[in-house]
């Protein structure tokens, strides 16, 4: 007997006529709920997200079809790429079946499903319905039964899961009727083909033949119509993330990660400036909302959120979409809650783990600016104090500009304002220049490319603040005034190289500034020193530590760069203790976003949770390779009653102590080379206290001085 099925078996080919009429309405009303979305979108700023088109495709592609975002998080992941994939393959089943029955049979005569193929055909799509029905119930059980904090259950969700779940078993028990009328006596060898259909068939094999049509013609029926009801309920459901995410994945961002929009300040005519209406974000942002899924990976991964903070980014966004439906004209600011908007640290986890590429951080960044641009609010009095000190004295700490330079006296530093050259511009950046703690890394840093033969120069008392801080804080005027008095310096030397120990001054410099006019090489020191190693310029005499690494989020999501300071450090004779949120799931220092220059008044402290992971690994000592990590870092070693358990040094300074030469260390009286810092690792039970110098070097090498 050939292997085939007649495709309306029983239903007749009289249903054709009322089924594709029921489609079309069905789609019609997807498409009419679709174009009511679309209308709620256009409240939004226009923005193009269709340049660069082939581009696009192949990223929707991949994210779609390979589930790669989805996959990110394995827990959930799998199984929802399971019964992706399951539904996927079902939903070909399906045109299969349609294409046959409708086109090229009646059309032509060729019959698709038929043999071998036929055989497959059935045992595919059998096995694909039970990977969808087996992982929709296990879906179905983290949501409503295991429940993980902070998942919201809402009625969209039972409707979810109860009509795929009938869908899937509605199809089954037709199949299993149509197959205890036609195959389970007459054809069993076929039936075999058809595994989950061949045991549903087996619950019906003691009906007679008439009972099965009715069956069966109930069932097939059944499965029609809640498949058109599926259709229908896509734009106006939690289902219609079906369109929106994969669509999503076509419009993502694909400049630099963490780039910002630059406001034209002079523009004629502009008087607002921010987001306080929906009507002042994009079209992108209020469609971030239907994108996303409500996984809240995003909330499990935020720094605010996981300690006490009024900040959900799952929710800051549900909260743009609902205000774009319900009241597009209240004031999006107070909705989201002016404490939920100053506790970001920008720090991208979010975005970084969202399988929808839902964009969190430039929203909270728009709203920042109209508090700060239109309603002259800042997160705290701090705040405002260091603001004006950027303003009047070109550092957030209201040092006097002459003082910028002096960490370099005694150092082989050339001063551009003197007419000096140098192969490299090290910008030095606000904490390396002032607070006494970075400019140990500066000093390092100066030394290490002392070393390297590679001449270092810099602005000294003419440099200002980069401006970071002040535009992740929303103020966008002193940023770009300041901005622009260091891109014409920097330009009026003739820079061709710019090289800093700051991952906030690498991201501003090297992205932000070319919108403004800066197009000049800008590199971190940790790639620098990776190369100078690479190239054998500069020679390292390595002694073994223990050490867990903190990968900043400006280096190493925003940046890419991991796997650099990490090699470096294994040259020096490292032995890493990875933390359990490393790379490109580094959790934030708690300094990001601005919070440097603010107070963290709510909550308990993100830098002293931090100090704590890196406490776990049991390693001595934790190596940043951020001015601004390094001071969270000192002070939450501290205020987590960490002293004695754990010390923090900055990648340069583990560098300059293993150079294969003498070293200064900023002590004039004293030098110190690698065998004495070898020795002082070794010495033990000695009567006198370690000096104060001494326990620094010891902290390093894992041991008690």
């Amino acid at each position: 007997m050939e292997a085939t099925r007649e495709i309306y078996w029983n239903v007749g080919h009289g249903v054709v006529l009322p089924m594709y009429l029921l489609t079309l309405m069905a789609f019609a009303a997807c498409a009419y709920g679709c174009w009511k979305r679309i209308e709620v979108y256009r409240q939004g700023r226009p923005l193009n997200r269709m340049d660069n088109l082939r581009e696009r495709i192949a990223l929707t592609a991949t994210n779609l079809f390979g589930q790669v975002r989805v996959l990110r998080v394995a827990g959930p992941g799998i199984p929802h790429a399971l019964f992706f994939w399951g539904f996927a393959v079902l939903f070909i089943g399906t045109l299969l079946v349609m294409a046959q029955a409708d086109f090229s049979q009646p059309l032509f005569g060729v019959v698709i499903l038929t043999g071998a193929f036929y055989k497959a055909y059935s045992l595919v799509l059998d096995l694909a319905g039970l990977a969808a029905l087996v992982t929709l119930f296990g879906l179905a059980l983290r949501r409503f039964v295991a429940r993980p904090e902070g998942l919201k259950i809402t009625r969209d969700d039972y409707l979810m899961h109860g009509l795929l779940s009938a869908i899937i078993v509605t199809g089954f028990f037709a199949e299993g009727a149509r197959m205890a009328a036609t195959e389970l006596h007459q054809n069993p060898e076929l039936a075999r083909f058809s595994p989950i259909g061949l045991m549903v068939a087996g619950q019906f094999a003691a009906l007679d033949l008439q009972s099965l049509k009715e069956l069966h013609r109930l069932w097939w029926w059944c499965h029609f119509l809640l498949v058109t009801g599926f259709i229908a309920a896509i734009p106006w459901t939690k289902f219609r993330h079906l369109i929106t995410t994969p669509a999503n994945y076509l419009f993502v961002d694909l400049r630099p990660k963490g780039s910002i929009d630059t406001i034209d300040l002079e523009a004629e005519g502009v008087e607002h400036f921010g987001a306080d209406k929906v009507a002042d974000l994009t079209w992108k942002d209020i469609f971030d909302a239907d994108a996303c899924t409500s996984c809240k990976r995003c909330q499990d991964r935020c720094p605010a959120f996981n300690t006490e903070k009024p900040l959900s980014p799952m929710q800051m966004v549900q909260q743009i979409g609902e205000t774009a439906c319900t009241a597009p004209q209240a004031d999006l600011i107070e909705t989201v809650g002016r404490d939920a908007l100053w506790s970001c640290t920008t720090c991208r986890s979010c975005q970084e783990i969202c399988p929808a590429q839902v964009e969190h951080v430039n929203k909270v960044i728009e709203m920042r600016r109209n508090l700060v641009l239109m309603q002259g609010e800042f997160p705290g009095e701090e705040v405002m104090v260091a603001a004006n000190n950027v303003e009047v004295n070109g550092n957030p700490f209201g040092m006097a500009y002459a003082e910028r330079g002096k960490w370099s006296d005694g150092l082989a530093v050339r001063h551009l304002s003197e007419g000096e050259e140098a192969d490299i511009l090290y910008f030095v950046g606000c904490y390396a220049s002032f607070d006494k703690r970075n400019q140990e890394v500066a000093k390092s840093f100066v030394k290490i490319c002392n070393a390297a033969g590679v001449s270092v120069g810099i602005l000294g008392k003419e440099e200002r603040c980069c401006g970071e801080p002040l535009r992740k804080l929303g103020n966008e005027y002193l940023y770009q005034m300041t901005a622009q008095e260091n891109i014409e310096l920097i330009k009026g030397y003739g820079v061709k190289k710019i090289v800093t120990t700051c991952p906030h001054c690498l991201n501003t410099l090297g992205r932000d500034y070319r919108d403004l006019g800066l197009d000049i090489e800008v590199e971190h020191y940790t790639v620098f020193i990776d190369r100078l190693i690479g190239e054998g310029t500069l020679a390292l005499a390595p002694h073994q530590f223990d050490y867990t690494y903190h990968d900043s989020c400006y280096l190493g999501r925003y940046q890419g760069i991991m796997e650099q300071p990490r090699n470096v450090l294994h040259v020096a004779g490292g032995r890493i203790n990875e933390m359990q949120r490393s790379g490109l799931e580094s959790f934030c220092c708690g300094a990001g976003g601005g919070r440097i220059l603010a107070e963290e008044k709510l909550g308990s402290r993100i830098n002293v949770q931090r100090v704590r992971m890196a406490e776990a690994t049991g390693a001595p000592l934790i190596v940043s390779n951020c001015p601004f990590c390094l001071t969270m870092f000192e002070d939450g070693i501290k205020t987590g009653d960490c002293e004695g358990k754990l010390a923090v040094r900055d990648l340069a300074e583990v560098v300059v102590e293993r150079l294969a030469m003498p070293v200064n260390f900023g002590t004039p009286e004293r030098e110190v080379s690698l065998a004495a810092v070898v020795s002082l690792a070794e010495a033990s039970g000695r009567k006198e206290p370690a000096s104060p110098e001494e326990q620094r070097l010891a902290a390093a090498e894992g041991v008690s001085a």
